[in-house]
């Protein structure tokens, strides 16, 4: 959440036009040399073919991002981000620059390159949209915790994913649709089947259609900037809807055989709403893939890593190996094996995208298979000799 010891208001920032959007004393100060060479302030509310919509203190202009294409995919211009763009009377105008981002929401692409994507920026809550029209994917919803609880900020969002629960971002998990659940105990227990897998994050049941639980969420994103994720169908568009009192976004009913929704958000909208605080809704996302997220992935599965500490060895694989407090919690019950199985599939996945852009971990990684895949060489070998 923004804190104001570290960015004080100052009259002039409260004052100024684009204080609603999340204008503050720090993006003053930020803009300042850029102010100084007659440019204007400006946050991104929408980006679409090379141009993107600004919102200034005379309104919103069309902008050109020529000046601003680097070769570094995170580091294209986003729906979030605070720039400086040409004065009045220019045509086209420019985006000559982005101000540094305090925070983005960043997961990795389907591109054999292994780049990151950039979802949204300077963001302070990400609402994890999760319809309760369907059966519950709980390793989904522990994947979207694993990005927005990797920690970075201040340039270094330039290079890695961010959304840091400790430096400032807070994920909320809201379930969608909850009308769809007209009992009250049954609602009780999803909630509590997501908290389970969300330590220390508030998980909230919300209809758009009823109104349950709106105003709690509204009281929430009122602070700052709030993004809306989560895949197709899952009733953002909705309940930006609901949040803003108003039918700013398109919206269309889901598939009855499935569930699914049609990607009827196809770019990433930032808008301002009535109670304070603005809100980005974002497209369905088909993957969710991890980038740089092995913070995320500790935090989310914070129970399996205290219970590591107390294995007999520290590099314990929690499978046979005896003394293995995970193990042991296993069989006692106290931690489901789904959660072993998806902590393990995070990991790897997360070492995978990293090795991609890390050559000193590919080759420890190249290593680490070649040393055991000669452990088991030998090991069936000293069985085929015992046999005989």
């Amino acid at each position: 959440m923004f804190n104001a010891s570290l960015h004080p208001f100052s009259s002039s920032a409260v004052q100024h036009p684009l204080a609603v959007y999340g204008w503050d004393e720090g993006w003053e100060a930020e803009f300042a040399p850029y102010a100084a060479q007659g440019l204007v302030p400006g946050r991104v509310v929408r980006v679409d073919r090379g141009q993107c919509d600004v919102t200034t203190p005379d309104g919103v202009v069309r902008a050109d991002t020529e000046f601003v294409v680097p070769h570094d995919p995170m580091k294209v211009v986003c729906t979030g981000d605070w720039v400086a763009v040409d004065p009045e009377g220019g045509d086209p105008r420019y985006v000559r620059t982005l101000l540094p981002r305090r925070t983005a929401f960043v997961r990795s692409t389907s591109s054999k390159r292994s780049e990151g994507q950039v979802l949204a920026t300077n963001i302070d809550h990400i609402v994890i949209c999760v319809s309760l029209a369907v059966e519950l994917d709980l390793g989904r919803i522990e994947r979207f915790l694993a990005l927005a609880m990797s920690s970075s900020s201040g340039d270094a969002l330039l290079h890695k994913s961010a959304l840091s629960w400790e430096s400032g971002a807070q994920p909320v998990v809201v379930l969608t649709k909850a009308d769809l659940v007209p009992d009250a105990t049954g609602r009780s227990y999803l909630v509590q089947d997501v908290e389970t897998v969300a330590p220390g994050v508030q998980v909230l049941s919300v209809s758009s259609l009823t109104g349950e639980g709106t105003e709690v969420l509204a009281a929430i994103v009122a602070g700052g900037t709030s993004v809306l994720l989560g895949v197709s169908g899952a009733g953002k568009s909705t309940l930006a809807n609901a949040l803003l009192g108003d039918d700013a976004m398109e919206v269309q009913a889901t598939r009855d055989a499935d569930g699914k929704g049609r990607h009827t958000t196809t770019t990433r909208n930032l808008l301002a709403l009535p109670g304070g605080g603005v809100l980005i809704d974002t497209p369905g996302l088909r993957g969710v893939g991890l980038w740089d997220a092995a913070t995320g992935v500790g935090q989310v599965f914070s129970e399996i890593e205290e219970l590591a500490e107390n294995c007999r060895f520290h590099d314990c694989a929690h499978e046979s190996e005896p003394g293995c407090a995970v193990r042991a919690a296993i069989e006692d019950g106290t931690l489901p094996e789904r959660r072993l199985h998806s902590y393990r599939k995070l990991l790897r996945e997360n070492q995978r995208i990293v090795a991609k852009t890390d050559a000193r971990l590919r080759a420890d990684m190249r290593r680490d298979w070649k040393l055991k895949h000669a452990e088991g060489r030998a090991a069936m070998q000293a069985k085929r000799g015992h046999v005989r």
